[in-house]
């Protein structure tokens, strides 16, 4: 049986193919757009899909789309109604685009599929629940015969946060707590208020939490939220106008606190990172709590963790460190893009009654779901622009990728499939040397082009993880953060956060050879394991897809040297300008 599952129109739009149970590709339809967070429809990602999987719209049975419009249309309704007059510039500002395009999104995808696929014969079209999705995305594809399972994002239809029961190839919902009492909603409001952007300034908001102290964390629990002993809370929505307004805070919240919201890119003062902080500190008391819950209820020994909130590493490691489950299994693409695998999982095992298999270590294939590059495809390209390079034999790669990191140069290293989700997890990386002290600001300031309190990630064999870091385990996509032992807290400054932390990955040799060999290589030479991880692209730009995305972020920033398969390029022998049109990175804010 041949699935595509779907999500689009709100952010983080993608598509995904399963076959037969298996996954087959994945992508995000960004990296094909270049435009961060895309929420049109995929495409250009479907394409990639089908081609992948060697098929044609025709030959699937079903698309699956990963949330049902109606009900969200309906919490949209129910809002602005129950909140009116207030709410009118919301519903001025909404129904156009819902009565257009959102209402009847069957009518809405098909005509955008006969559009894109004139020549095709459309299959059937179904839709899951968002909620649904997000745990079938978390269990499904997990090493788990049974599980709980926990799912935390900003808003599906109504769910906010739900916990659900995984057993063979069912899943049962337990319980879900409804909009507007939205942990995912919360910590965007502080998101925003400190100056960073919903949907992509979380990230940045979990790296500045180490710089302050968490101050606030009474005033948040008596006045925002009233938070039970089992997990579930309500919100106090005096403060949190985006009930009936696009806006997430107001006056009150300002009040509150005794500031303003931040103006984005401003100066940071102290109580911003102590609001940070705060927030961080309660988002882990809340799932930590919620994790105990499931446990009582479930008695399961494995935990699936699914939504935009399960990408907080931070809190990931506090419930791992505590040790209420034996095993965490979290999806790596855990936002709405993976919502898009999850809605085909979920048809394929719910309504199709299909039977489960169990994939050690799981079916995600370490997430390289995405495009791969043949080398004569990469040898054209850069031939056509007169890129200077050299063809090299594995050893040679690896023996001059090594020397480069040892002289403190910077690596760009694009390899095999690209990832799914919203970590480079080695297949579109930037790499260096952990030893040195400047390399993390070199990296924020002249690669990324970014704040400078962004923490970097260490990429660590996997089989000298536990001699470095506490608390360590097998962690292949980066999704659970850990502190580094006391004697070395001092030897690797480029990845180790202000509190002694590190968002790790582990590398073992079946997942990711070539880069395990890298890595043992570089121990080989140097005596340290692991090194700097960071995504290959530039402040307010996706991840790069394709050999022509790479060489432009190459051109563009202060990368030292080019990996792209087998051929090797140095910055010192080019001839592009970074002022040249055709090598234009348009930086956006963040």
């Amino acid at each position: 049986m041949k699935i595509l599952g779907l999500s689009a129109f709100y952010h983080d739009s993608a598509s995904a193919l399963i076959v037969d149970g298996q996954v087959i590709a994945a992508a995000q339809e960004e990296r094909f757009s270049r435009k961060k967070f895309d929420a049109g429809f995929p495409t250009q990602s479907i394409k990639y899909c089908l081609q992948q999987g060697n098929l044609n719209l025709s030959n699937l049975d079903e698309i699956v789309y990963y949330e049902k419009p109606f009900l969200s249309f309906e919490r949209l309704l129910s809002s602005i109604v129950s909140t009116a007059p207030h709410s009118l510039l919301t519903f001025l500002s909404a129904m156009p685009i819902w009565m257009r395009e959102k209402l009847d999104t069957r009518s809405h995808l098909t005509k955008i599929l006969k559009r894109d696929f004139p020549e095709e014969i459309l299959p059937p079209l179904s839709f899951s629940q968002h909620h649904l999705s997000h745990a079938a995305a978390a269990f499904y594809p997990s090493p788990f015969e049974s599980s709980a399972i926990l799912c935390l994002d900003g808003v599906g239809e109504w769910a906010c946060t739900s916990g659900w029961q995984g057993q063979g190839n069912n899943i049962e919902s337990l319980w879900e707590m409804s909009f507007p009492h939205s942990l995912g909603l919360l910590y965007s409001a502080f998101t925003t208020f400190c100056g960073f952007k919903v949907n992509s300034g979380e990230y940045k908001l979990m790296g500045l939490a180490p710089y302050g102290e968490p101050c606030f964390v009474d005033v948040i629990l008596r006045e925002l939220i009233d938070l039970k002993i089992d997990g579930s809370f309500r919100l106090n929505t005096k403060y949190f106008p985006f009930v009936s307004s696009l806006r997430m805070t107001n006056q009150n919240f300002a009040h509150l606190f005794g500031i303003n919201p931040r103006e984005p890119e401003s100066a940071l003062p102290q109580i911003y990172k102590n609001l940070a902080a705060s927030i961080q500190k309660v988002t882990e008391e809340i799932m930590l709590r919620l994790a105990k819950t499931l446990k009582k209820q479930t008695g399961s020994e494995n935990l699936c963790l699914g939504g935009g909130v399960a990408l907080n590493c931070v809190a990931n490691g506090v419930i791992a460190r505590e040790k209420i489950f034996k095993n965490i299994w979290v999806q790596p693409a855990a936002g709405d893009a993976g919502s898009a695998l999850g809605a085909a999982f979920a048809s394929y095992h719910l309504h199709h009654k299909a039977k489960r298999a169990i994939q050690p270590p799981d079916k995600m294939r370490g997430s390289f779901l995405g495009p791969r590059y043949d080398k004569k495809s990469i040898h054209d390209f850069l031939q056509s622009v007169d890129a200077k390079f050299s063809e090299l034999e594995k050893s040679e790669i690896l023996s001059q990728t090594c020397q480069d990191l040892k002289d403190q140069k910077i690596v760009g290293w694009f390899q095999g499939s690209m990832e799914y989700g919203p970590r480079a997890l080695g297949a579109r990386s930037i790499l260096g040397d952990p030893r040195h002290p400047d390399m993390q600001s070199r990296m924020n300031l002249k690669i990324k082009f970014r704040e400078s309190f962004r923490p970097f990630a260490p990429i660590i064999l996997d089989e000298r993880c536990e001699e470095i870091f506490k608390d360590a385990f097998h962690n292949p996509y980066m999704l659970f953060v850990t502190h580094i032992k006391d004697q070395y807290r001092n030897s690797f400054p480029a990845i180790t956060h202000l509190d002694g932390s590190a968002r790790i990955q582990t590398v073992t040799q079946k997942e990711n050879p070539f880069l395990h060999e890298l890595l043992a290589r570089f121990e080989k030479e140097t005596g340290c394991p692991l090194l700097v991880n960071t995504s290959f692209n530039v402040r307010g730009e996706p991840i790069v897809c394709s050999p022509e995305d790479a060489l432009r972020c190459f051109i563009q920033t202060d990368i030292d040297s080019l990996v792209i398969e087998n051929f090797y390029l140095r910055k010192q022998d080019q001839t592009f300008s970074r002022s040249d049109k055709r090598w234009s990175v348009k930086l956006e804010l963040d």
